[in-house]
């Protein structure tokens, strides 16, 4: 089958799916989009309504009813199910169902069983450490007995004593947990074996498994990641260069996203900033070789003020901030590179056509995320209607691209039960320095202004993203 006799099922809402459909328009491909009552008036659904007609929407009642989604791809005549980020784009049960039903379908996304392999954090702990690649200090399997559990402890306390670490702790996570639940920090080994049966309990209760880990608890680091993207057969594996996502809400939840990772031409770093670049593509491509990777995916670092990187995990979906990565990449020279449209070409058979010689990068690119919410209170979330939202055009400014599912000729009202997740403002500068100018250009002209039903006027991230624009990239 030729790409273009496919269907692609954009199984996502808001500013994903746009993208999604206009990756699919590129490729000369058909698509179908679903959306919930909530999302009546997102611009996913008056982009699709524009492009494919009424007939390309259909009404579910959730997002998250696989159910839903596969009488969808039927009814549609769809050939292939695009998961966006979130939702299912990482359940691994979801891809092999796609695949192994009586109507089969693509999944564009890694085949199911490299899902399963790298979405057990576990699992890619060992695979890791079995190629040489850094993971961070601590156990790479469940650890069911006690004395096990705080012998591993005392020697992950000893070993940050060693390193000069003042406060060492050390973390014990229930296995079977997720989401950041099951976890608590110790700081003294005299408190190791109360804390280890809290948590034990918790995780029998919660996850019917008594399993923990024990890992060294980093706290000042830069949270770095690497674009991989594989063709369907896995032969053709490539970078396109890393990110820096440092700048997070106090829930850890991403706010700026910078490319590349470091700028080690124009900050002084206390380690060589352009190694620690080099060593974690090496390492991530290695292992994507390893589990034959097949698909977009993003390799997660920290690294720590002395220049050591720990792999922390591996999402296996496009992610958010694919566009600031695009942004620097030039491929056989040409700018313009589109990571969906390329996950999507590959994940329907297209060779990816390149190698990783054929790829270089230029300049600087930031990301911001346009959220309506409240940094000073905890980045608590924001929700009334939108006003007013409208920002320079990026005809008259081609270092700009804007991607929201938010009107700008009608008031919306923000949905309760999403994220209240705006926009994407991608800047890209010759280097730091003009990156950070039209980054600032960029806010200090934005418009965006709304109320809610008591008149109470509109909070935003927008000061907060002005406020760590000048310290981008420094550590």
């Amino acid at each position: 089958m030729n790409i273009s006799d496919n269907k692609v099922l954009v199984a996502n809402r808001g500013e994903i799916a746009i993208r999604i459909v206009q990756a699919c328009r590129k490729l000369g491909l058909d698509f179908a989009c679903v959306h919930t009552a909530e999302d009546a008036h997102s611009g996913h659904v008056r982009l699709a309504r524009e492009l494919g007609g009424q007939g390309s929407l259909y009404r579910i009642s959730s997002y998250h009813d696989a159910n839903e989604l596969m009488v969808v791809a039927d009814e549609s005549g769809a050939t292939a199910i695009h998961p966006g980020y979130g939702f299912f784009a990482e359940d691994y049960r979801f891809a092999r169902r796609v695949m192994q039903r009586n109507r089969g379908l693509i999944f564009i996304g890694p085949s199911w069983r490299v899902i399963r392999e790298l979405g057990d954090k576990i699992n890619t702990k060992r695979l890791a450490r079995s190629l040489g690649v850094p993971t961070v200090p601590g156990s790479d399997r469940p650890i069911y007995d006690e004395m096990e559990a705080e012998a591993l402890a005392a020697s992950l306390f000893d070993f940050q004593e060693r390193q000069g670490i003042k406060k060492p702790l050390v973390l014990i996570k229930a296995s079977a947990g997720g989401g950041g639940m099951g976890i608590e920090e110790v700081q003294d080994i005299d408190l190791f074996r109360s804390v280890y049966r809290r948590v034990r309990n918790y995780a029998a209760r919660q996850f019917k498994d008594e399993g923990v880990l024990i890992e060294q608890r980093i706290r000042d680091f830069n949270h770095l990641e690497v674009q991989i993207l594989a063709d369907r057969n896995a032969k053709n594996i490539v970078h396109f260069g890393t990110r820096n996502c440092s700048i997070q809400s106090t829930g850890l939840q991403k706010r700026v996203e910078i490319a590349p990772g470091f700028d080690p031409g124009t900050i002084t770093y206390k380690f060589d900033a352009q190694k620690v670049l080099d060593d974690i593509t090496t390492h991530s491509l290695a292992l994507a070789r390893k589990v034959k990777y097949d698909s977009v995916g993003t390799w997660e670092w920290i690294v720590t003020r002395d220049g050591h990187p720990y792999l922390m995990e591996v999402n296996t979906r496009i992610q958010v901030e694919n566009g600031v990565s695009a942004a620097i990449a030039r491929v056989k020279g040409q700018s313009g590179i589109d990571l969906i449209a390329e996950q999507i070409r590959t994940g329907l058979g297209d060779p990816l056509g390149y190698a990783q010689d054929d790829i270089s990068f230029e300049g600087m690119g930031i990301e911001y995320r346009i959220i309506a919410e409240d940094p000073d209170n905890g980045f608590t979330p924001w929700v009334g209607r939108i006003e007013e939202f409208a920002w320079p055009g990026t005809d008259k400014e081609p270092w700009l691209s804007l991607h929201t599912h938010v009107p700008t000729d009608q008031p919306y009202d923000i949905p309760t039960e999403f994220d209240p997740n705006l926009a994407l403002g991608i800047i890209w500068g010759q280097d730091i320095k003009q990156a950070r100018e039209r980054g600032l250009e960029f806010l200090n002209n934005l418009k965006l202004d709304g109320q809610t039903s008591s008149g109470q006027r509109m909070k935003t991230n927008v000061e907060f993203l002005k406020g760590k624009t000048p310290a981008i990239l420094q550590f």
